[in-house]
């Protein structure tokens, strides 16, 4: 079995790697990208030149184009040490026109233009644009750059290399005085004096790689690092996986202590301290409370992670469609024409037919009218705003399982091994339970990793219609906005979840059903 799951798992992975490169070609081949502007007010406001430059700079963000400017390039000169900051300083200013250049300004243009053109950039220069014969136009200043078409090939590996990233001693570039990984056990977090082991870096990036608290699962890590994405306008600057997994709500404030030793009530986490160089010099604030450059922190928060609102709703409707659709499908097969499968099937066209949004916003005007809550609020205790999204979930999973384990249970009861299990003298009940429910549970079991799994998306229309933060809507919001990092990691993140969930599928099936083998003999 070890070898077809690691067989599975690799096809699997080019499965993901394939469904993720057509995802790139759609959106940087087949997509206008200047649509990523449609709602940024910033390159709407910017004029002339410098809004040209904007966007030529969000294309390489956006991950479309390599970019170089003049200045980039003499800074590279700077920092091999071909050149002096004097000389770059000297001629980094370009002219408002090729012929009012400096001839030692023109050969570092010519300079620049051979390197990047030999690398296949195309070179362009934007003469200034004047409002009159000594002023310049809003944003005209001259400008000199680079730029090529990212190939998607490239994208694709950098972005696959990136996925996951490991924590060491040596990821801060600056010089941070002796590089070292320190256990202890007692966390200065908790003034030193509480048991609680931790593992705490310098010259990582984060400061605490591993510790102890008291939320769920207790034991966190920051060492291994999930890389999806960067977004740029859903959640601008932060990767996928963290927007997905980082709890919401309101502020949890407690008296925490300070490195420093100062006590103070803050929802500062203290444990997801990350470097910023020079940011404790920088702030009079961080000086009062940090001993080091390790003082950009989260905050605590009430709620749950976007993911953990759509799994506790989703995998209580999956707990709740099995519980009530599996009785109700063995009901109606044992009981075949009778009132119970009469109804059943009328329950089942209902679900099948009527499109789930109509449903979804009948059930929400009925418990509207019950008196139960019709919007998810973060703030509020009350179990009950958790009820509508779980019906409204559960309803058309109980109408799946019992349309298909009715039709299983039919077709085995016509099976010739029923047949001879009535004459060797079995019972109603024995057979149903021992021989028909048995076989026709497998093809449903195979489902069960997937509606568990399923459960971490979330679902677009109930989260949008009950207003629930969850991570079904994620997706939706970035088409909207052209957050290509946001679609790309969100795509990889469902592509991952389908393969494992078909391996589990695969597994459960072989522990329930003997005759399923994954070993292969030869002969």
């Amino acid at each position: 079995m070890a070898k077809y799951i690691l067989r599975r798992f690799l096809h699997g992975l080019i499965s993901v790697f394939i469904v993720v490169g057509i995802v790139m070609i759609l959106i940087y081949s087949m997509l206008n990208r200047d649509l990523i502007f449609a709602g940024d007010s910033t390159y709407t406001n910017l004029g002339n030149n410098q809004k040209t430059v904007y966007k030529y700079r969000k294309w390489q963000e956006y991950g479309y184009i390599d970019f170089k400017s003049y200045a980039e390039y003499l800074q590279m000169l700077v920092n091999e040490e071909e050149l002096s900051d004097e000389e770059r300083d000297a001629v980094v200013n370009i002219g408002k026109k090729p012929e009012s250049d400096s001839e030692e300004v023109a050969a570092y243009i010519a300079q620049f233009t051979e390197y990047f053109e030999k690398q296949g950039f195309k070179v362009e220069r934007l003469n200034a644009v004047m409002a009159t014969p000594r002023k310049y136009a809003s944003g005209g200043q001259q400008q000199l750059f680079a730029y090529k078409d990212r190939p998607l090939w490239k994208r694709l590996t950098s972005y696959i290399t990136g996925i996951i990233t490991i924590d060491n001693i040596h990821a801060v570039q600056e010089d941070i005085g002796e590089r070292k990984l320190t256990f202890t056990l007692h966390d200065p977090v908790y003034g030193g004096k509480k048991f609680s082991p931790a593992i705490i870096g310098n010259g990582t990036v984060h400061k605490y790689l591993l510790y102890f608290n008291s939320t769920f699962p207790f034991l966190h890590q920051n060492l291994i690092s999930i890389n999806l994405g960067k977004s740029y306008s859903v959640n601008a600057g932060i990767d996928v996986f963290t927007t997905m997994t980082t709890p919401q709500g309101s502020y949890v404030p407690r008296e925490i202590t300070y490195p420093t030793g100062l006590k103070e009530v803050s929802a500062d986490d203290l444990h997801t301290a990350v470097y910023v160089l020079d940011s404790r010099e920088a702030n009079l604030v961080n000086e009062d409370r940090f001993v080091d450059d390790y003082t950009s922190v989260q905050t605590v928060k009430g709620g749950f992670s976007k993911m953990g609102y759509s799994f506790v709703i989703g995998i209580i409707a999956v707990l709740l469609s099995y519980g009530i659709g599996i009785p109700l499908g063995i009901a109606m097969a044992r009981h075949k024409d009778k009132i119970i499968d009469k109804i059943g099937t009328i329950y089942i066209v209902f679900i099948i037919a009527v499109p789930s949004l109509a449903y979804i916003f009948l059930f929400k005007a009925i418990g509207g009218r019950l008196g139960l809550p019709t919007t998810f609020d973060m703030e509020s205790t009350s179990k009950l705003m958790y009820v509508l999204p779980i019906i409204s979930l559960a309803l058309p999973s109980i109408g799946d399982l019992m349309k298909w384990l009715r039709r299983y249970m039919i077709d085995q009861m016509n099976s010739d091994y029923v047949k001879f299990a009535r004459s060797g003298g079995l019972s109603e009940r024995e057979i149903f339970t021992g021989h028909i429910l048995k076989n026709a549970a497998i093809p449903l079991i195979h489902g069960i990793p997937a509606s568990v799994l399923g459960a971490l998306v979330g679902a677009i229309i109930t989260e949008r219609v009950y207003v629930i933060p969850g991570a079904g809507n994620l997706l939706t919001i970035a088409i909207n906005r052209y957050d290509n990092g946001v679609i790309v990691g969100v795509t990889m993140f469902y592509a991952m979840l389908s393969v494992v969930s078909i391996i589990l599928g695969d597994v459960l099936m072989a522990f329930v059903d003997p005759r399923i083998s994954f070993s292969s003999k030869s002969r």
